[in-house]
């Protein structure tokens, strides 16, 4: 590492997942996919299982996590270094073709506890039956690069009810949910034996598909979201319970530009579309539903938060550069920064800790005096922390950045 380097090309890394569209990030990222393999997330970032490459003044590589362990004081940033001791958040582009599993993050408590708990085990940590692949909390906010659909936690109480009684199949909980008991009635399907799952949703099922193959459903529709899961996770032999969340939380519709912000203990499900995502430095993921990978209900349920939830679309404000947009939320562990640049018009620039950039559109030049970066869309930038440099945009310009708040 060359000490007055400051401004590095990053490579990141794709994730093969099977529900990921196959033309998104290929094109984004100029591959090309003649196989036609599933390009679901890229990763940036300097998790320890798949840690983004830094390409060194040399030409040569080296993995972002084994790169920041060299100096984690200098590269992070001393108040970063501190209280994280690594770099804290990592920052993905995902194309959502076929709907992700329902799902709930621990909180950084639990997921330290649990975490051991398995290393104790002797569960490898590439194990199918692995629920903690490492010891950190997944706060995480999405940004909309397209119109992007997802459940996000429990629908209000009366919202909840209407749904239900609209439906005629699912008419049978409203009493379980009688008393406002989120508990008991996420409980209720999410443990029944599979025999009732079947009687329940078979008459459901045998009424929305037909609906949904003529095309007489829309996607503002939980019936629409309902047929498309029973076509895309559902056998001749089982009917996955999963479909019963669709009903109880909230359809939420996102527009590009538009963010939300996913805690700990909120139940969701990315159901179709493109986004940026930042989240915590960490791949800890418990499944309830609508997934070919492990899924483990009482762990879910054991962290899951059972209350309503207001979906809140986040706009983004003002930053203090021209054409920046700040997306801020309660995590200490990432922030995420939307920069429009207009070519000819130059910014500058300080790191506030290792920061990375992406370039989503247009074409840059990176200076910081010593070291000069160009950049095209679909490239990656690392900043280490302090670092001062200036963009230099040859034509319109968009950036994401992920960083720390300060």
């Amino acid at each position: 590492m060359s000490n007055n380097t400051k401004i590095y090309k990053l490579e990141g890394k794709v994730q093969h997942y099977t529900w990921g569209g196959m033309d998104f990030i290929p094109a984004l990222l100029h591959l090309t996919n003649t196989d036609k393999k599933p390009f679901a997330e890229y990763w940036m970032g300097a998790h320890d299982n798949v840690p983004s490459e830094v390409v060194l003044p040399n030409g040569s590589k080296q993995p972002l996590n084994a790169f920041l362990k060299q100096d984690a004081a200098a590269l992070l940033g001393g108040p970063v270094n501190q209280r994280f001791g690594r770099l804290p958040y990592l920052f993905k582009v995902l194309d959502v073709k076929d709907m992700l599993s329902i799902q709930v993050h621990p909180n950084k408590k639990a997921a330290e506890s649990a975490f051991a708990a398995e290393n104790m085990k002797g569960t490898p940590l590439n194990a199918s039956n692995r629920n903690y692949k490492d010891d950190n909390h997944k706060p995480e906010l999405m940004l909309a690069l397209s119109d992007f659909w997802l459940l996000h936690g429990f629908k209000s109480p009366r919202s909840l009810v209407t749904i239900l009684m609209q439906t005629p199949e699912l008419q049978f909980l409203v009493p379980v949910f009688d008393d406002k008991n989120y508990h008991a009635l996420y409980e209720m399907v999410m443990t029944m034996d599979q025999q009732e799952v079947e009687e329940h949703l078979q008459p459901l099922l045998d009424r929305i598909v037909p609906l949904y193959e003529k095309g007489f459903l829309d996607r503002s529709q939980e019936d629409f979201w309902a047929a498309r899961a029973a076509k895309t996770f559902c056998d001749a032999n089982k009917i996955d319970r999963g479909i019963f969340s669709i009903y109880l939380f909230n359809l939420v519709n996102l527009k590009p530009g538009e963010a939300i912000f996913q805690d700990a203990g909120i139940p969701h499900a990315y159901l179709e579309g493109q986004n940026m995502e930042i989240m915590a430095n960490s791949d800890n993921v418990l499944r309830g539903g609508l997934t070919n990978k492990y899924i483990d209900v009482p762990e879910l349920m054991h962290h899951t938060r059972f209350e309503p939830v207001i979906p809140d679309i986040l706009k983004g404000t003002a930053g203090t550069l021209a054409g920046e947009t700040v997306f801020p939320t309660p995590a200490a562990d990432f922030e995420l920064r939307r920069l429009e640049l207009k070519a000819g018009t130059p910014a500058s620039l300080t790191a506030a800790t290792a920061d990375i950039y992406f370039v989503y559109e247009g074409a840059v030049k990176a200076d910081d005096g010593t070291t000069e970066i160009a950049l095209g869309k679909g490239d990656t930038l690392l900043a280490t922390a302090g670092a001062a440099f200036t963009l230099q945009p040859s034509q319109n310009t968009v950036i994401f950045r992920a960083t720390v708040p300060q």
